[in-house]
């Protein structure tokens, strides 16, 4: 029985599907590209069709499908057979005719990059049917000069003097010597980071730099940057479908199992790039939510990563086709019941409505502690600011506790409060807070609404600002936009710059004056004085009233 023939064929004479399905029995010297005998056939079939005809060849030489095209492309058909491991070549090289001009066009690269072939060869068809010189490209896996193809000199295919087993172990060897992530864990995602923008440079800049921060924090290792200027996002691919194969060739070189968008992508967008790269994408919402899921310790947390993790999934969910449909029975009842789909957004939404009743039973009891503290007549200092700025190592060294402090994204989930002791003798209650970040998504922001409560019961605002980082006046902008956007921004509020030991101390005086700011290191404990008596002094007098000062041992609690 023959094997099947890809494409178009009808019309066809059966004498010329005979001759066509007999390129099967053909076989090519291992060591060669193609054989003249080959490529002469190739090309006289393809001349009598006037349609372009491709065949996928082995390694050892056997024809492994027979393509039959259209006057101007063929179709390479779905390749499931041949090995698929990261970052190595397919084992199969397409070799194709080509009538209407010379050379390789840009889908033969395309379909060279994204089914990983060892090699991509165009054969020209004379006019008398005979074949004309035969131009070949092959993946460069260093990418030399930014470049990511490489190509023989065109000859006719008698002359190629290629050793094509050398070649491909020559480009497999490189591929495996070349690739950085041998040290790195086989559990361990590996990464590209993809930023695609109209902005400026430094924009661009600061937004990828958060991302490899974002994909540190998630525990992912980042192989590779890439940054893309577009004045328009493209609907389908985001970065196009050009960008994306030097994009995949890239992750091929590096064995990158994962592609990061700093952007939120559309459920289509993602399947599209999945489908054609064969990798594993997420977005900046998907890697924020799985810090997050990482981080929650308490039951409040976990139970709001879970909400925003449903409600993100939600209108991602996808129906693939009836047979997931429920019969029923009945007059009226016949035919299609309830979908899968139908049966997975329903329990999503039941699921959400009992995290709700949960979420708000967590927030009356928190209301109650609150109302417990203004009785007592402690005032309450949120500090609230970017994520990773240094709040739970300030709150840490204000009280002698050991809260986890590290120097990564959202490392501070669950807010946490405990009382300090203010210049005087007085009490306040001190909480830190989850970091904000730029463009938080607002699944996020509607979970964690009940921790963002503490905010609006705050006496003071307390923002702290990683004044060493070179991108810090567009963190402070976004967080006082996102306080504003909360409606707390008729609070008292005190801007505080951190990390100032980083800095000269020229610099933190002109920051200083410049932001009306106050200046501390939150690992140097006697830099924390004046803060706590500026803190005292903007505190409203009636909490003083209600308390009585409390007479300890100073140097005990001296800053």
């Amino acid at each position: 029985m023959s094997k099947t023939l890809y494409g178009n064929t009808g019309g066809l004479k059966p004498s010329l599907i005979r001759r066509l399905e007999r390129l099967y029995r053909r076989r090519v010297p291992p060591t060669k590209i193609i054989s003249h005998e080959l490529a002469k056939e190739l090309s006289t079939l393809s001349k009598e069709l006037n349609r372009q005809i491709g065949i996928l060849l082995t390694r050892r030489g056997e024809v492994e499908s027979v393509i039959v095209g259209d006057y101007n492309q063929i179709v390479i058909p779905a390749i499931t057979r041949y090995r698929e491991a990261e970052g190595r070549l397919r084992g199969l090289r397409c070799i194709h005719t080509h009538f209407s001009h010379e050379g390789l066009d840009q889908d033969d690269l395309l379909d060279l990059a994204f089914l990983r072939l060892d090699l991509m060869a165009a054969l020209m068809v004379r006019a008398d049917g005979l074949p004309g010189k035969i131009y070949v490209a092959h993946l460069l896996p260093s990418g030399h000069n930014g470049q990511h193809y490489g190509y023989l000199d065109p000859v006719y295919p008698w002359e190629l003097a290629e050793d094509f087993q050398r070649l491909i172990a020559s480009l497999e060897d490189e591929l495996e010597r070349k690739r950085p992530a041998k040290e790195v864990s086989d559990r361990q995602d590996r990464a590209i980071l993809i930023h695609v923008t109209s902005r400026s440079k430094s924009a661009a800049a600061e937004s990828i730099a958060e991302l490899k921060e974002l994909a540190r924090s998630a525990g992912v290792t980042v192989l590779d940057t890439i940054v893309q200027r577009r004045h328009k996002i493209d609907p389908r691919f985001v970065v196009g479908k050009g960008k994306l194969s030097e994009l995949f060739i890239r992750a091929m070189q590096l064995s990158a199992n994962l592609l990061i968008f700093d952007q939120e992508l559309s459920p289509s967008q993602i399947r599209s790039i999945a489908e054609v790269t064969e990798l594993r994408v997420i977005d900046r919402t998907q890697l924020i939510l799985d810090i997050f899921a990482q981080r929650a310790k308490s039951r409040e947390g976990k139970i709001q990563v879970e909400m925003a993790q449903l409600r993100y999934l939600l209108p991602r969910l996808r129906s693939r086709d009836d047979a997931f449909s429920r019969l029923t029975g009945g007059i009226g009842g016949r035919g299609p019941g309830e979908t899968k789909l139908e049966i997975d957004r329903r329990r999503i939404k039941d699921r959400l409505a009992r995290l709700e009743r949960e979420l708000k039973s967590i927030s009356a009891q928190r209301k109650l502690r609150r109302q417990r503290r203004k009785r007592k007549g402690l005032p309450v200092v949120a500090i609230v600011g970017y994520t990773n700025a240094g709040k739970t190592t300030l709150l840490n060294q204000l009280t002698g506790d050991r809260l986890l402090a590290e120097n990564k994204l959202f490392a501070t989930l669950d807010p946490t409060s405990r009382r300090v002791l203010l210049p005087g003798g007085y009490m306040a209650i001190f909480t830190d807070t989850v970091g904000f970040i730029r463009d938080l998504p607002q699944d996020l922001e509607r979970a964690f609404r009940a921790t963002l409560e503490e905010l609006y019961e705050a006496d003071l605002l307390l923002h702290l600002i990683d004044v060493s980082n070179p991108y810090f006046e567009e963190q402070l902008e976004a967080v006082e936009n996102i306080l504003e956007e909360m409606g707390l921004s008729h609070l008292p509020y005190l801007r505080v710059f951190n990390k100032i030991d980083l800095l000269s101390p020229e610099e933190v005086e002109i920051l200083k004056r410049r932001w009306q700011a106050q200046a501390i290191s939150a690992l140097k404990k006697e830099t924390l004085k004046p803060l706590l008596e500026t803190i005292a002094q903007t505190l409203p007098p009636m909490f003083y009233q209600r308390q009585s000062p409390i007479f300890i041992d100073h140097g005990k609690y001296e800053y």
